[in-house]
């Protein structure tokens, strides 16, 4: 079917004349900030305690528009005998906002949430190339990072959240029980009653009372023995302990 000539032209003063029956609404910026939704994409922040410089990042973003240096440090040894550890340290974060898209691909990526959406805006600048914002720059913004919205009450305790809780406690038992000082046992104090039996044992039987024994035992007869008298003559010899005999040739006839 063919356009109506003039069609266009009626539905251009149609939008005209609504618009003018409109209440108009002027925005009084910079006096007054407007009032931005929660998720709005301004810059991006940068919460430089969490990034472990795993460039992951600067590798995921299409624009190329991040820069990082970093070097290697030498961590001594945390106990006498273990080794060296070594980390990097972050010496250069800077983003490009020139080249920056904005798709948030850096900020999905990074696995130790190092970077934040910020609903900051005011950024322009008269050089294009004052655009490239350093860390100190991204470290600010995150102080406009809103947030995070509350969780569920009945949801699940994070678990960062209660291993630190964990840990604060054990700290804080571990302190009460040196601070504690250990007491002298009294004569009142109960001896332990030996293991407790186990459910259905039989009782242990009871222990029976030995007889009195005489350690000394009997008197034993003291002095010297009974006179027995001296005994056979023992043959004499060579190599014969007993006495020596006449030597040989003395008692012979002549």
């Amino acid at each position: 079917m063919p356009p109506i000539p003039g069609s266009g032209l009626a539905k251009g003063l149609a939008v005209t004349l609504r618009t003018m029956t409109r209440k108009s609404v002027t925005a009084q910026y910079p006096d007054v900030q407007p009032d931005l939704p929660p998720r709005t994409r301004g810059v991006i922040g940068l919460f430089e305690e969490n990034c472990t410089v795993c460039m992951l990042c600067a590798r995921e973003c299409p624009d190329w528009c991040i820069y990082i240096d970093s070097h290697k440090e030498t961590i001594p040894a945390a106990a006498p005998g273990g080794r060296e550890r070594s980390r990097n340290v972050l010496d250069r974060f800077a983003i490009d906002f020139s080249l920056c898209m904005y798709c948030g691909i850096c900020i999905e990526v990074c696995p130790f949430d190092a970077l934040f959406w910020s609903p900051e805006f005011e950024y322009a600048e008269t050089d294009i190339r004052e655009l490239t914002h350093e860390r100190d720059k991204l470290r600010e913004w995150m102080w406009t990072v809103p947030a995070p919205p509350a969780l569920d009450p009945a949801a699940e305790e994070p678990k960062e959240i209660a291993a630190a809780r964990k840990t604060v406690e054990k700290q804080a038992a571990a302190r009460a029980q040196e601070s504690t000082p250990p007491g002298p046992a009294g004569p009142g104090t109960p001896r332990s009653a030996g293991p407790t039996p186990a459910p259905g044992a039989a009782p242990a039987p009871e222990a029976r009372p030995r007889p009195d024994r005489d350690e000394s035992g009997p008197e034993r007869p003291t002095g010297p023995g009974p006179d027995r008298g001296p005994g056979p003559d023992r043959p004499t010899g060579s190599g014969s302990a007993g006495p020596a005999g006449p030597p040989p040739g003395e008692g012979d006839p002549a």
